[in-house]
């Protein structure tokens, strides 16, 4: 109910004692916004328990045994040793002149030296490949690994060829299978503990 004061014979309304009330309405933009926070702060809760349960399986269940991995062991034990002689082989060729100081005679001996090296490993797979392994992966994977090497024996082949033809000390470039064909040959060494028989680095100088 409003009041008035009589003031010179006009009534002048007096302000009203009641309190005012402010009364906040959700508009649809804020209830979106609202939605918007609790899916994102969802989506981030579910990610986190997602990779903290990935951390739990691959450190507590997943097995740790690797891919490549065969059975014969006795078949990689005898791989590895054959791997040894020819690194052994191998490092009475090495040659520690600087290319850059004999020109293109000393490139065309650098070709020599690797067509020997390759030699070597060339008999090296050979005596490998001359026993399969005992169980049904090692049968069916070790052909492939054999079939690669002498694929990255043939790079090698193609590559002294070209330093023997250019005189030039041209970089070496190797098959890829997704990658350098050496790094899946290493990896297939490694697996079965013949660290060995991994393809050289005698050609990234």
């Amino acid at each position: 109910m409003s009041h008035e004061a009589q003031i010179g014979g006009s009534a002048v309304p007096l302000p009203s004692n009641r309190p005012s009330v402010m009364i906040v309405t959700s508009t649809p933009t804020t209830e979106r916004s609202r939605g918007v926070q609790i899916l994102t702060r969802t989506t981030l809760t579910l990610v986190m328990l997602g990779f903290a349960a990935f951390w739990v399986w691959a450190l507590f269940f997943a097995s740790k045994e690797a891919i490549n991995r065969i059975e014969d062991r006795d078949w990689s034990a005898r791989a590895q040793q054959i791997c040894l002689d020819a690194d052994t082989a191998r490092d009475a060729l090495a040659d520690y002149r600087r290319l850059d100081s004999g020109g293109a005679e000393l490139i065309r001996e650098r070709a020599d030296i690797i067509d020997r090296a390759t030699d070597i490993l060339d008999d090296m797979v050979d005596d490998i490949d001359a026993v399969t392994p005992a169980d049904d992966k090692g049968a069916a994977i070790v052909p492939m690994w054999i079939d690669e090497y002498r694929t990255y024996i043939g790079d090698r082949r193609r590559y002294a060829d070209e330093l023997r033809t250019t005189g030039e000390n041209l970089p070496f470039y190797e098959t890829m299978a997704e990658v350098p064909i050496s790094e899946r040959l290493a990896t297939f060494a490694a697996d079965n503990d013949m660290a060995a028989c991994a393809p050289p680095f005698d050609l990234s100088m």
